[in-house]
């Protein structure tokens, strides 16, 4: 798996998103992407209470730890590399969480528009 080049959506390096937890499709702390990752990993998040029960009530519980994946679960205020498509579907319903403009991946930008995650930048 050869990721795509590290680039976010102002066009300069990507930055780190999250190491502690590590994130990313990679668990490089990166939000980069490849053609094997089909949720686009690409938005880098920044939790919050109101985002992290909206995704569990969704169906994908972030904040439970699951230690039998080395995952201690997330907290407000964590980074996560976030699937596109969740980010969307969350800014749609309106509670998308803040959004790391410069750790989040060029990609992202096939599924969400550039102005609507400048609405949530950081």
């Amino acid at each position: 798996m050869e990721p795509d080049d590290s680039i976010n959506v102002l066009g300069t390096a990507l930055d780190v998103c999250g190491i502690d937890p590590v994130t990313g499709f990679f668990r490089d702390g990166h939000c980069n992407t490849c053609a094997a990752d089909q949720g686009s990993h690409t938005v880098c998040a920044v939790m919050t209470a109101e985002f992290l029960a909206y995704s569990k009530y969704v169906g994908n519980d972030l904040s439970t730890p699951r230690p039998e994946y080395r995952f201690k679960g997330l907290n407000p205020g964590d980074s996560w590399c976030l699937c596109a498509s969740r980010f969307l579907q969350a800014h749609e319903e309106g509670c998308a969480p803040k959004v790391s403009l410069t750790a989040t991946h060029l990609r992202a930008l096939d599924v969400v528009p550039l102005d609507i995650l400048k609405q949530h930048a950081t």
